[in-house]
């Protein structure tokens, strides 16, 4: 009977070292859930949708009208948080935003022309004719 008194007290053993396990790793599983997630700047939650162009305008707007740019970027975030505003917002999109608002954000604008393979910068190209035709 001793050996069985023995067999059963290892297996009970063996078993509390299993709940023992599986009690803590239940306790590590929820802590890093716990933690709340401290509050995501409005420009980031802004900037995660831009598309094509917008961070350009983005850093235009403010750079050149500052106070103003904060509060639109507060209230698109706030759009963007509730899930009213769920596109993508394009150079061209957000540009027009801010000229509706009466913010005329001045985009530096440069036309490039494709000669002989390259892209020469319309400024030049003009430059080079006047130049030649001087001569």
């Amino acid at each position: 009977m001793s050996e069985e008194d023995s067999e059963l007290e290892r297996l009970k053993a063996k078993r509390l070292a299993e709940m023992q396990k599986n009690l803590v790793s239940r306790q590590d599983s929820q802590k890093p859930s716990d933690p709340p997630k401290p509050a995501e700047n409005p420009r980031d939650i802004l900037v995660k949708v831009l598309g094509f162009r917008g961070l350009e305008v983005l850093q235009n707007a403010e750079s050149q009208f500052p106070n103003e740019t904060k509060m639109i970027v507060q209230k698109l975030s706030e759009l963007i948080k509730s899930g009213e505003l769920n596109e993508t917002l394009d150079g061209g999109k957000l540009l027009a935003l801010f000229r509706a608002v009466g913010l005329h954000i001045r985009m530096e604008t440069k036309i490039n022309i494709e000669q002989d393979g390259k892209f020469v910068s319309l400024t030049d190209k003009l430059s080079k004719q006047s130049s030649e035709n001087d001569d």
